[in-house]
């Protein structure tokens, strides 16, 4: 089969949606829909019932029709199999980013401001019903009681190769809202939102919103911009008024009512409140942060340290080389790869140093993570979390958003989690050694940030 890239759907998309092809535009949601998109309760309410399937379409090649419906048919021993790897570097469920896709269409389509159920009080958004809010709803409401928090979220996964991509681990027990559910949830919104105001050809939205190439290094794509984006449309509390929306109308539908039985009206009020915070902490206020599966690390060699958490300290560097910030994924990868060769087989450190690197493409990558000694400022490694900058930042500073990206949301959530202690102290790494690291400007910079001694 093509590799599960997002540029293979987008491919697909193209020659369903070309006219010269044998296609014809906005045909692609009904047709994933026959295949399997919107097979739950309250996603059938919204959109209908869908059609019969097709036959293969004539603009398909057969291993592209193989791989469409393998990418959308229901699957509830696999649910990660309706996944794509997008160009900057994230994995794309895509369930709900084509059911908002369809939501935002019949909304900038004739039908207007289309409302398919306009009696149910409260209102319910159809965008938000069909990409977040009721698979987040029935999973912290199967998890209710639960004392641990993000027990209905998660996990994360790996490629096997994210040249090829074929099959996605998941690395924990599943939940029904997996990362990859949740990333496609809020590309759904954004994009239905956006369809609502100004229709597009699907490809080309796409294309545009995901980046044009896997192998791109022009620079930070959209897609990085989702939490920021999909915030801005589901607060303040916006998303808890969808999720007990959402829960009041599976209490009526049959398949589904059994599930509210004996749930109260304060239960549910209850669970819409603890759904819509963890979600926005780990998916909105919180940055997203690549594993070291998906970057491409070696592993680790020896025995690693454990840290005692909550840690009283944080320390700013910047990698110098490479000296020039990475702007896409592939770019970010291949810096991580570089810096953990140059650490394991130069310096013979078991690692690469640092705790977490931070690329200008919006994203963290995972060095030696939350919870195992660095090698990044020596005689504080126990002490601190060591978080460096791609690039050299001796006369110049990284963008505001990648600044913003460590300063406004790396640090507020590690407080939040527990990971470092609420009074934190902040230091740029030349402060506790003999080095220019990290660099003037952003030493001068960092010393506005909050702890910074």
């Amino acid at each position: 089969l093509p590799p599960r890239h997002m540029d293979s759907l987008v491919q697909i998309l193209d020659a369903l949606e070309s006219p010269a092809r044998g296609g014809s535009p906005g045909t692609v949601p009904a047709l994933a829909r026959a295949l399997g998109v919107c097979s739950t309760p309250g996603c059938r309410a919204v959109l209908g019932e869908p059609p019969e399937p097709p036959p293969a379409p004539a603009a398909l090649p057969p291993e592209q029709w193989r791989l469409l419906k393998e990418l959308l048919g229901p699957d509830p021993a696999a649910p990660e199999r309706g996944a794509v790897l997008a160009p900057d570097g994230s994995t794309v469920a895509l369930g709900p980013l084509l059911a908002g896709i369809e939501v935002g269409l019949r909304r900038g389509g004739s039908e207007g401001s289309w409302d398919p159920l306009p009696t149910l009080r409260p209102p319910l958004d159809p965008l938000f019903a069909v990409t977040i809010a009721e698979v987040l709803g029935t999973s912290f409401l199967l998890a209710r009681g639960s004392d641990s928090d993000g027990t209905a979220l998660g996990p994360g996964g790996c490629w096997d190769d994210v040249d090829d991509p074929q099959n996605y681990t998941l690395t924990g027990p599943p939940t029904p809202v997996p990362d990859a559910v949740a990333i496609g949830a809020m590309d759904g919104v954004v994009l239905g939102a956006r369809l609502a105001r100004e229709p597009a050809p699907l490809a080309e939205l796409l294309r545009g919103y995901y980046g044009t190439g896997n192998g791109s290094d022009t620079g930070r794509t959209p897609s990085s911009y989702r939490r920021r984006d999909f915030g801005a449309l589901a607060g303040p509390g916006r998303l808890e008024e969808e999720l007990v929306a959402m829960l009041e109308v599976l209490r009526v539908l049959p398949p589904t009512r059994g599930l509210l039985e004996g749930v109260g009206p304060d239960e549910v009020a209850a669970v819409a409140r603890r759904a819509a915070g963890e979600f926005t902490r780990r998916y909105v206020e919180c940055p997203a942060i690549v594993p070291r599966c998906m970057w491409g690390a070696r592993p680790y060699r020896g025995t690693p340290s454990l840290l005692s958490l909550p840690l009283g300290s944080v320390f700013i560097h910047h990698t110098l080389e490479p000296d020039t910030p990475c702007r896409s994924f592939r770019a970010c990868a291949r810096a991580m790869r570089s810096m953990q060769r140059f650490h394991q087989d130069t310096r013979a450190w078991d690692d690469i140093g640092y705790s977490f690197v931070v690329g200008s493409d919006g994203y963290l990558y995972q060095g030696r993570g939350w919870h195992w000694v660095g090698a990044h400022t020596k005689g504080y490694n126990t002490k601190g979390f060591g978080v460096s900058y791609v690039g050299d930042f001796s006369a110049s500073l990284p963008d505001p958003d990648t600044l913003a990206l460590v300063r406004d949301e790396l640090l507020p959530c590690a407080v939040r989690a527990g990971r470092i202690l609420h009074n934190y102290t902040l230091h740029g790494h030349r402060q506790l050694g003999h080095t220019d690291c990290p660099g003037n400007a952003l030493f001068q910079e960092i010393q506005s940030w909050p702890g910074f001694q």
